[in-house]
């Protein structure tokens, strides 16, 4: 077998004992731009983002309309306002971010063929390039933190992460090099990145799904760098949804999985990453035995990110040390001898 190279707590409100009759923004309110019953986004502490209509806003709190409830957001939170533009107003329709905020699912079911999900996703997924190798990767949020295999990057921080973008049949190749690598889980072979760089167009991303909820023969499709040759596309079926390897739990598919695709994503059918690819069986005939990390793995780590928050002073971050000798192979020096008379 080879490897293959915020949450965010508000106090809900009862409409009716929050709002005046007629709601307006304050006029002394600190981001003079909004206007009245306009859908925004707030960004927040932490990197956590509301999407609503602000009804009122006075500079110690914000009211926001989220369509079935209202609330109350203290200002001292709010680090930024933007109107919704309506690619983003599209996207948030469909997908809206859960636990904290780092990573987005899906709140419909709609289902699509693999070209269509293609065509929409394929710019979310990334080549990731270190001195050693090369892998794939893809993006969680529009603010650029990057899912990779751990050992893609494994004991390099010089990083690259490529980004293709193209439409009416262009192609740019957008290369970001300030990489910060977050964290990482060399037991489940994850790795969290951030693009540092400025962000030169905007990100596509890509929402996660629940493998648990995959079955046997289920369609499933890959996307990545195999072998270098970026943005390949294979096909396939979910041929277990438990297999047990090494006591670390994956998903098996048929879908072609080469060096190069590690850190990519395994999706389905409604455009969710259900598995980040990651091993496959290389023996001469052998041919559609691939495995990935199932997606309620990778929301663990996401959410308790903390936990394996990268260090280079910390030993349990990639860095391998000698073991010390151990007791039975510890000999005593020998006593000096000295001449007596």
């Amino acid at each position: 077998m080879s490897r293959l190279s915020s949450t965010f707590s508000a106090a809900l409100i009862p409409l009716f004992a929050c709002l005046p009759a007629a709601p307006r923004l304050s006029a002394d309110a600190p981001s003079p731009e909004a206007e009245p019953f306009v859908r925004r986004v707030l960004e927040l502490e932490g990197g956590s983002q509301v999407s609503g209509v602000i009804l009122k806003q006075t500079p110690d709190a914000y009211w926001v309309d989220l369509g079935h409830d209202v609330m109350r957001l203290p200002a001292s939170r709010v680090v930024g306002s933007r109107e919704l533009d309506e690619a983003g107003e599209k996207q948030a329709d469909d997908l809206v971010a859960r636990d904290n905020r780092l990573f987005k699912v899906r709140e419909d079911n709609q289902t699509l063929p693999v070209e269509s999900w293609v065509r929409r996703l394929g710019e979310g997924v990334v080549e990731v390039r270190s001195r050693a190798g090369q892998g794939s990767g893809f993006i969680l949020n529009e603010r650029g933190h990057v899912l990779t295999n751990h050992h893609v990057i494994a004991g390099d921080r010089e990083l690259t992460v490529t980004v293709f973008s193209g439409t009416d049949g262009d192609l740019e190749r957008i290369q970001y090099r300030n990489i910060r690598i977050l964290a990482m889980d060399p037991a489940n072979d994850l790795a969290l990145l951030s693009i540092e760089d400025e962000i030169r167009k905007p990100l596509t991303w890509l929402p996660l799904g629940v493998a648990g909820e995959m079955q046997t023969g289920e369609t499933v499709f890959a996307i990545g760098s195999p072998l270098g040759l970026d943005r390949t596309v294979s096909r396939g079926i979910v041929s277990l949804t438990d297999r047990l390897i090494n006591g670390i739990l994956f998903l098996q598919t048929t879908a072609q999985i080469n060096p190069g695709n590690s850190g990519g994503p395994l999706l389905n059918l409604r455009g969710e990453v259900v598995g980040v690819n990651t091993l496959k069986y290389m023996r001469t005939g052998i041919e559609g035995v691939g495995f990935a990390v199932p997606s309620e793995s990778v929301k663990i780590f996401l959410s308790k990110r903390s936990a394996y928050a990268f260090d280079p002073r910390n030993p349990n971050t990639g860095y391998h040390y000698l073991n010390p000798p151990r007791k039975s192979e510890w000999q005593a020096p020998a006593e000096p001898q000295t001449d007596t008379p």
